[in-house]
């Protein structure tokens, strides 16, 4: 991960009032990191979550000591000496067709055992990265919790909230992917798409409508490039055909009513009021969201994975503690809305 989440504001306090006192979790796995610790602290004291710390009882009691952090009340596991990692084992040899011997040597370390306590309930969600490098989160992420239904790619997002849109104030929109995959081909492309619009219904409280970004709206352009979009479109369309979801659309036709009214004879459910924008590559992602944050003078929120069949995110490894609470946040939110959704259906 190479981007700090936004500060403690806004949108992430009313995602932190959604989940306080609700009595979800969260596994840490990089238990002796100083600011793991104290978000962790932050986050038993404040109601958010239970916080679960992973790694040896001396090594993380040596580090809270050292910071002044009192551990009282903050569950803390050593893998190695847990009731659950034969258990946890056995699943994970059963899952990946593994000698329960070798299933062992990797469920013991800190990222699969806490991929597999949310894989087993036992946790709501993980949140790791502060030390561990991404590729590596996202390989134990696969492992263990594994992929969303339909979906082969992880990948990322980031919540990007406006100051002031079209009349609108502090209006939020899902770009993805703007950390993760260089070049996505068409079906990458379209599992990014349909990850995204599952993050914005969970997130946003709103119907997804999703924009296939391209530097052409709807064949004003040809090149390779376009077909890629289209193509992806296209997959998409037929995994998730109720979705709202269109391109190809430039930038401005894609979130400006009137843009879109003048290029398109018949503009549709997504130009013109798209609030999930997928870029063709993360050049297009990464600049784009740059471009908004300094420019625009908006909150960048992310990047966090997205794509599992259960909530986990990465963290920068330049992350300050409100940064691990914001993603702890995001993550928590998901899961409380998708619990509630469950329930009504």
């Amino acid at each position: 991960m190479t981007a700090k989440t936004g500060v403690r504001g806004g949108l992430i306090e009313r995602f932190l009032d959604a989940v306080r006192g609700r009595g979800l979790s969260v596994v840490l796995p990089e238990g002796q990191d100083l600011r793991i610790l104290a978000a962790a602290r932050r986050l038993k004291e404040e109601g958010i979550a239970e916080p679960i710390l992973l790694g040896p009882w001396e090594r993380i009691e040596a580090a809270a000591d050292r910071a002044g952090l009192g551990l009282e009340g903050i569950r803390t596991i050593a893998p190695l000496q847990s009731d659950q990692l034969d258990d946890y084992a056995a699943d994970y040899a059963e899952r990946r067709g593994l000698d329960f011997s070798v299933a062992r040597r990797v469920v013991k370390r800190p990222l699969y055992f806490g991929g597999m306590m949310v894989a087993a309930g036992d946790a709501d969600v993980m949140v790791a990265g502060a030390v561990k490098p991404t590729a590596l989160v996202i390989q134990a992420g696969v492992l263990t919790v594994g992929l969303a239904e339909g979906v082969a790619t992880p990948s990322s997002f980031f919540l990007m909230v406006l100051p002031e849109f079209q009349g609108t104030r502090d209006k939020v929109l899902v770009y993805a992917d703007c950390a993760l995959n260089v070049a996505p081909n068409p079906a990458q492309l379209a599992d990014i798409a349909l990850a995204s619009a599952q993050t914005a219904r969970g997130l946003l409280g709103e119907e997804p409508r999703v924009a296939m970004l391209s530097f052409s709206s709807k064949g004003s352009a040809s090149h390779a490039e376009v077909d890629q979009v289209r193509r992806a479109l296209e997959i998409a369309g037929r995994k998730a055909p109720g979705l709202k979801i269109d391109g190809e659309l430039q930038a401005d036709t894609a979130l400006v009513p009137g843009v879109a009214a003048r290029k398109l004879k018949e503009p549709g459910a997504v130009a013109g009021r798209a609030n999930v924008l997928i870029f063709p590559d993360l050049n297009a992602g990464n600049i784009a969201y740059k471009l908004t944050q300094h420019l625009a003078g908006a909150r960048a929120i992310g990047p966090v994975l997205q794509g599992f069949a259960s909530p986990l995110s990465d963290l920068s490894r330049s992350a300050g503690v409100d940064d691990v609470i914001a993603v702890v946040a995001v993550c928590l939110v998901q899961v409380s809305r998708a619990a509630r959704h469950a329930a009504a259906g």
